[in-house]
């Protein structure tokens, strides 16, 4: 095993690991932010909820890789869209990557919010009501606390999903964890070594996010569970 040649390129590994980090911490960030309404919309009737539907359907029902290369490759094919404002970030391999992480995480975590609500105990709406809260407050401090606390194990298991799919960005140029060991592999030859020190860095990093759930967990969800 060729060893020497990844203590010479640890420092590539180290900045690819920084990079998988920065793209896991956006796309969970912003696929959160944007998710906690529209998995309110989606839990409720009306033609609201239907189109959230078609879009976490859409987003659920394709791969990660084919929306990244459509976003990155195939909006460059129409002339409209090299000419309009949006071109200066739709030509950044960083900005069509986040974008298409964050499009494909915020649809599984609308879901995972929307399930969360819908499974809420029927008798803490009722409570609620007979307070007289109106809907807005009573989803601000009834519901969406509580959803959001019973759906986090759920949405730990779509981190770690997300982490791995950060894989995805080394396809588009991107210089992550992946991308490193590609570089490595590359210059060296060494594909086994290469790719088992990515291995390694993404296994630790799982590590990480699981310790980091589990205490989340331990602080708001077990206080819910029958004693």
């Amino acid at each position: 095993m060729n060893l020497e040649a990844i203590q010479e390129n640890f420092h590539l590994y180290l900045s690819g690991a920084l990079t998988t980090l920065e793209l896991l911490a956006i796309s969970l960030g912003l696929g959160l932010l944007f998710a906690i309404p529209l998995g309110v919309v989606r839990s409720l009737p009306g033609i609201g909820s239907r189109i959230v539907w078609l879009y976490t359907y859409v987003f659920r029902g394709t791969p990660m890789l084919v929306q990244l290369f459509l976003i990155y490759y195939g909006l460059a094919q129409f002339e409209a869209v090299r000419e309009s404002f949006a071109w200066p970030f739709l030509s950044s391999a960083w900005f069509c990557a986040c974008l298409s992480f964050v499009l494909n995480t915020c649809a599984y975590t609308t879901e995972i919010i929307a399930g969360a609500i819908r499974a809420l105990p029927h008798g803490e709406i009722e409570a609620a009501k007979s307070l007289g809260m109106s809907r807005w407050v009573m989803f601000r401090r009834i519901v969406l606390p509580s959803a959001l606390r019973r759906a986090l194990p759920a949405y730990s298991n779509e981190a770690i999903f997300m982490l791995q799919g950060t894989s995805l960005a080394s396809i588009v140029t991107i210089l992550d964890l992946t991308g490193a060991a590609r570089q490595v592999n590359s210059t060296y030859y060494i594909p086994f070594e290469a790719f088992i020190t990515a291995a390694i860095g993404y296994f630790l990093m799982t590590l990480a996010l699981v310790a980091l759930f589990h205490k989340a967990e331990a602080r708001w969800l077990k206080p819910l569970m029958p004693r």
